[in-house]
């Protein structure tokens, strides 16, 4: 299986990728983030230190209980830190291969504006209600990840319920997947993320947590966003997002088993060293 993300060829099986979080905003459900792009190039830096094949900048919090902000002030975040890769790829270079630059945000304005300047991969939380992201990632090469979810963004959906969320999950890809290839996207510069979290409840997410091979039938990488979720923390009775990366560990392993490519976390180095050990 092959991922194809700008100049980037990644070849599956092999060693999960791990994705670093790097938050650009001051509202952070784990607290840290930053508006400072200098503290953030810093976050990014060790983050590639400690093991991330992927640092993925967002400047708006998916918390559904802040406002958005602007797109202008979303663009000028994003370009501040996309100004720096470089030099900070150069930097790192001793470390491990080139790494990847993920760009999170769903805003079609947003990503018109942001990836002609870089970027390997789109992770779209927006659920791909219309092409248009699919087509500028065709546009310039880059990935991207859709990712599944009900309703807009930033919008509490605590009502949602499913019959059976896998059967859901299933419909929802293979219907997303013609969207994105009929927009000129390659079936190789897909990703798939169940959306953790997000339009979910308990039973649904510990659901995907144990049939996640199901998704192994459309042949593309699995993101499993585990960091910290909210899930975590009903099931250990942890209320701090901060004090749930054991449980995150677990989900890793969990995940592993049931064939995940990629995590996104913030703790990257517990993360890597744990899938560094599970895949030995």
């Amino acid at each position: 299986m092959l991922l194809t993300a700008r100049h980037h060829r990644i070849t599956f099986p092999r060693r999960p990728l791990v994705m670093g979080i790097v938050n650009i905003n001051d509202d952070s459900f784990c607290g840290d983030g930053t508006l400072d792009p200098t503290e953030a190039v810093a976050q990014a830096e060790q983050q590639l230190r400690d093991g991330a094949d992927i640092i993925d900048i967002g400047a708006e919090s998916a918390r559904t209980n802040r406002g958005p902000i602007s797109v202008e002030e979303e663009v000028r975040r994003l370009r501040s830190f996309m100004e720096r890769w470089p030099k900070l790829c150069n930097s790192t270079s001793e470390c491990r291969a080139t790494p990847l630059l993920s760009i999170n945000t769903w805003r079609s304005e947003v990503v018109e504006q942001v990836l002609p300047h870089g970027g390997d991969l789109l992770n779209d939380i927006s659920a791909l209600p219309t092409p248009r992201n699919a087509e500028l990632c065709a546009e310039h090469g880059a990935a991207l990840l859709i990712m599944h979810s009900v309703g807009e963004p930033k919008v509490a959906h605590t009502h949602i319920g499913y019959e059976n969320i896998m059967d859901t999950l299933d419909a929802f890809f293979e219907s997303k997947m013609q969207l994105a290839m009929g927009a000129g996207l390659q079936g190789e510069q897909i990703i798939l993320d169940p959306g953790i979290d997000f339009a979910k409840q308990r039973e649904d997410n510990l659901t995907i947590y144990r049939d996640l091979e199901r998704l192994q039938v459309f042949e593309r990488p699995i993101l499993l966003p585990v960091s910290r979720k909210t899930v975590i923390g009903q099931v250990l009775g942890q209320p701090n997002p901060q004090d749930r990366d054991a449980g995150t560990l677990a989900c890793i392993a969990s995940g592993m088993r049931r064939g995940a490519h990629l995590f996104r976390v913030h703790n990257v180095k517990a993360a890597a060293q744990a899938v560094k050990v599970l895949s030995s």
